[in-house]
């Protein structure tokens, strides 16, 4: 799909892997990565650690912690990082079902946003300073 200043590609295999990039939005600023989780109870960051511990970020859901959902983003950044050079690229976990609080909820944990989707598309269609040029990088790229 593409719009002004904004292309997704879905389902995307990673090469030489089994695994799959749910999401990449291309957008003028970048390229986004989007893992969509359909989880149930309320996301949340617990920061434990600190002055005499080392500070460890974990990603709660429901009082789970899915704290290695954020570690496949960050694998999945690294591959495509090393894919396009140059080119910002940003991870986010958007889960769909979720508890999001009314006020505030969005956070950010080892560089990984943590939103629901209307956050998430609002976040990309702001996204509008950059000269990375959405066309040419989408085309050849929908099949």
């Amino acid at each position: 799909m593409a719009a002004d200043g904004l292309a997704v590609l879905h389902d995307r295999r990673i090469p030489g892997s089994k695994a799959n990039i749910d999401h990449i939005a291309i957008t003028p600023s970048g390229i986004w990565l989007i893992d969509a989780k359909r989880y149930k109870g309320r996301p949340e960051l617990r920061i434990e650690g600190g002055i005499l511990r080392p500070r460890v970020e974990k990603l709660l859901v429901g009082r789970r912690d899915r704290t290695a959902l954020v570690d496949g983003v960050l694998r999945q950044l690294d591959v495509v990082r090393d894919l396009v050079g140059d080119v910002p690229v940003t991870g986010a976990l958007c889960f769909i079902e979720a508890d999001w609080p009314l006020i505030g909820g969005a956070f950010s944990t080892r560089g990984v946003h943590v939103v629901w989707p209307k956050r998430l598309a609002k976040e990309l269609t702001e996204q509008s300073a950059g000269d990375l040029d959405v066309a040419f990088t989408w085309s050849g790229q929908n099949d």
